[in-house]
């Protein structure tokens, strides 16, 4: 709990590593995860640093592991994962790790080599027999076709006669062809060009190959088509050659008589059938040798980058002057150095070495980085207040109260028990299941955002289900548990049957008879969900609610501002800002909620109240305040008092006499004592240089730094805060507003949605109904969960964070820090590919 109220306390520490040992040692120390090392060679380019070359191996050795990677998965195998976490292995194990990952990588680019050689042989005879068979198979059809035209039409078969080889017996050949095959999709242009070239000399036959063809590059199917061309003369031949060169056709030998097509496709079919045994066996080979790799796979994945952070820290190490030892700078936890001793000394056996590391513990004027312990319920909301900004180095953490405030608030804006019911039950999947959920690994960054997130979403459902009960709004309906306190009584028009032809009424809250006495028990009575004036009602209600939780949220701040300048010693902040701005926020704003609470607790209905403090006599809160402000006095209404209490116009000038004596408070004396107390410093400094004069000429002493000190900018830094403070206390307090503002839109947006779908299938009573409704439903439900959970739920979201970055936050966090970023191995462990 201490870690996540303040940041933890950092030391900054110098190590002295013997050489044979700062590998085991910071092997160890990345295990820990709890030491962030400084490059103390900043100006050192990465390519002269001393283990350069170790790092070029590892990532040699990471190219390897995914290119193996990548085929394991185009084969569809599993990664085995058994949750294994190796040790970083010995600098002298890279020989092997080396060795190994290239005899797989070497056997496996031969095995595809020959496995795409095979591919491409087998698509090349492939294509041969389509080639070979609808060559045949036009032949046949147009012998078949010059049969019937001679006999049909004697002068017209010359033409079909010259389209067949001399074997046919129809005479000598006049035409060449060429066959061959390309894409179905370039066959069009193919076509264009032909006619284009040749100027229509030339007759294209084509047919398409039933089954699509896999292709030996790329493993995807492609559709091909073979063509057959018909020509005349050697210039045409030639033509028709180049254009299928241009053009990517294949083209295959054909063969003229039937005979020899005939045995050149008993021949192709042959070879396709070696050929066949062959690949299945490469292909068997390829499956075992990466069944193998997949095994191993992860835990060669982490020993590399276990063995890749390793050396990427040793290259921020100096070297001493003997090159034996090697000299190091971090920040480390000062609760966490005795872990740090021992991973130190656990390094330095593993290595052998006799020479103990030493730790020192260093003294510094640089700001440490900031480290908040958090667990998988904490984390999430720290990530929001990091999101905004870091802490500054032990500076009150808004995390710890943002576990409680956010959710809150945002139950105020979110107020419906139905639709938190969903959020609720998505949640609770989440935080039930997180071990098989993290286990699975899912991907997809919204999924990551929201299972990050389950914590934050299980709160504010389970407040957003009790602010739905308080505001009795379920899916924009009211349950009416306990029974209603209003009844009919003895008015003439609120008749039960003036009830039913009407269907509203207009509720006042002044009726009282005897069961007026008797308050609802939880939250709103179900009768205001009929009633016209609802809105009315429910809006005074959590308008003012709105505003107290506004000022009292403030106030909280700057309470936690006092916390800081405490622990800081800031004692002229806590009397010229704390002080100031506590009373500025009450006398005004505080004051306010007073009178809201004195409002409701002497004024209302019945016979408790006498004629003075009837309904009637209520005043205005909000005119109240703006005459306070103004130093205003208003006529009081007919029987009814000019205040709500004695003396309330000396106490209210009074307060803000005060709010204004606070601003000049705010503004100028801190400058003032801040240069005061500089020329203090700054005097025993020069007093002290005084006194030891006599010791600078050995050339040992250092300059003293003297602390720069600039009135100007100290003044108009104080002057900025003072009027965003006095400025923002009103707008804040307005900001506050949007809590009833979205509880309200809410509201309405779950009534329409309900009267314009869901009425519509609620009023059906025929058997076509049952389907309208069933339709209607359907609708009505995927509207409420996209538009009023998932939408509604973002922006009431975004507003409770704003809430809490500006009018929370800003009255006492300044989130000018750096986060802790250890060595760790633990990323390498969780699968993330970035290291921090």
């Amino acid at each position: 709990m201490g870690s996540i109220f303040r940041s933890e306390e950092m030391s900054l520490c110098q190590l002295f590593l013997s050489s044979e040992a700062a590998y085991n040692c910071v092997s160890e120390i990345g295990e820990v995860g709890l030491v962030q090392f400084r490059d103390l060679n900043p100006d050192v380019n990465a390519f002269q640093r001393k283990f350069v070359h170790e790092v070029r191996r590892c990532d040699e050795m990471e190219r390897k592991l995914r290119y193996l990677e990548r085929e394991i998965v185009k084969d569809k195998l599993q990664i085995l994962d058994n949750g294994e976490n190796p040790e970083a292995p010995q600098p002298r194990e890279m020989i092997d790790l080396e060795a190994t990952f290239e005899k797989l990588e070497n056997e496996l680019r031969e095995v595809n080599a020959n496995a795409e050689t095979l591919k491409k042989n087998s698509l090349e005879l492939t294509e041969l027999k389509h080639v070979l068979a609808i060559t045949q198979l036009f032949f046949d059809e147009e012998a078949q076709s010059s049969l019937t035209e001679q006999r049909d039409s004697e002068p017209n078969s010359s033409i079909t006669q010259n389209l067949l080889p001399a074997e046919e017996g129809k005479g000598p050949v006049q035409l060449g062809f060429v066959c061959g095959v390309t894409n179905r999709e370039r066959m069009p242009m193919f076509e264009r060009m032909l006619w284009r070239v040749c100027r229509g000399n030339v007759f294209v036959r084509q047919s398409e190959v039933p089954q699509a063809l896999e292709d030996p590059v790329t493993g995807e199917d492609v559709h091909k088509t073979v063509f057959i061309i018909f020509f005349q003369g050697e210039q045409l031949k030639t033509k028709v050659k180049k254009i299928c060169e241009g053009c990517r056709a294949t083209m295959y030998p054909c063969p003229e008589s039937a005979q020899e097509r005939k045995e050149m496709g008993h021949g192709v079919e042959g070879r396709l059938q070696d050929l066949s045994t062959v690949l299945n066996q490469t292909t068997d080979h390829r499956h075992r040798v990466l069944a193998a790799a997949a095994k191993h796979l992860r835990t060669w994945f982490i020993k590399v980058k276990k063995i890749k952070a390793i050396y990427h820290t040793l290259n921020m190490l100096n070297l001493d002057v003997t090159n034996k030892c090697l000299i190091a700078e971090c920040w480390i936890p000062s609760p966490d150095m005795g872990a740090i001793r021992s991973a130190l000394i656990k390094g330095t056996e593993r290595s052998g070495s006799s020479v103990e590391p030493i730790i020192n513990r260093m003294a510094t004027d640089m700001m440490p980085p900031t480290f908040h312990r958090t667990n998988k319920f904490t984390i999430g909301f720290q990530n929001l207040i990091d999101a905004y900004g870091v802490a500054s180095y032990r500076e009150v953490n808004p995390a710890l109260y943002t576990t409680t405030t956010f959710p809150f608030l945002f139950a105020v804006m979110f107020g419906d028990a139905g639709h938190a019911s969903i959020m609720l039950l998505f949640a609770a999947w989440m935080v039930l299941r997180e071990k098989q959920l993290i286990a699975a690994k899912m991907s997809g960054e919204i999924w990551n955002i929201f299972f990050g997130g389950r914590y934050i979403l299980l709160l504010m459902s389970l407040f957003s289900v009790y602010t739905g009960i308080i505001y009795n709004d379920v899916f924009s309906k009211s349950f009416n548990i306990f029974g209603s306190s209003w009844h009919v009584g003895k008015s003439a028009n609120a008749t039960e049957d003036n009830l039913k032809l009407w269907g509203e009424i207009t509720l006042n809250p002044d009726y009282s008879d005897q069961y007026s006495t008797i308050p609802y028990p939880v939250g709103f009575d179900p009768i205001w969900q009929i009633a016209v004036n609802k809105i009315a009602f429910q809006n005074s209600y959590k308008m003012k609610i709105s505003i107290i939780i506004g000022v009292f949220h403030m106030i909280f701040g700057i309470m936690v501002s006092l916390v800081n300048h405490m622990f800081f010693r800031k004692y002229v902040s806590i009397v010229f800002e704390f002080i100031p701005q506590i009373i500025f926020l009450v006398a005004l704003f505080g004051y306010l909620c007073i009178m809201v609470f004195y409002k409701w607790v002497n004024f209302g209905c019945g016979e408790a109240f006498d004629s003075r403090h009837q309904a009637n006599c209520a005043p205005s809160v909000l005119i109240y305040f703006i005459n306070m402000v103004l130093l205003k006095k208003d006529d009081p209404l007919p029987n009814c008092d000019q205040w709500m209490y004695e003396g309330q116009y000396t106490v209210q000038v009074v307060l803000l006499l005060l709010a204004l004596i606070c601003v000049p408070l705010m503004l100028f004396p801190k400058p003032f004592i801040m240069r005061s107390q500089h020329r203090a410093r700054a005097m025993q400094q020069q007093m002290v240089n005084n006194s030891t004069a006599t010791v600078e000429e050995n050339g040992d002493t250092p300059a003293p730094v003297h602390e720069e000190f600039e009135f100007g900018e100290v003044f108009i830094e104080q002057a900025i805060h003072t009027i965003e403070f006095v400025l923002g206390s009103v707008s804040h307090t307005a900001s506050y507003l949007r809590l009833w503002a979205l509880s309200l839109a809410h509201g309405q947006l779950s009534e329409v949605l309900w009267n314009m779908v869901m009425k519509i299938g609620l009023q059906q009573s025929s058997a076509v109904g049952c389907v309208l409704l069933y339709l209607i439903f359907a609708a009505w439900a995927a509207l409420t969960v996209s538009i009023l959970v998932l939408m509604e739920g973002l922006s009431a979201f975004l507003h409770t964070l704003r809430l809490h970055w500006v009018e929370f936050q800003s009255k006492f966090y300044k989130g000018e820090g750096y986060a802790f970023a250890p060595l760790t191995f633990k990323h390498i462990m969780a699968g993330d590919d970035e290291e921090p």
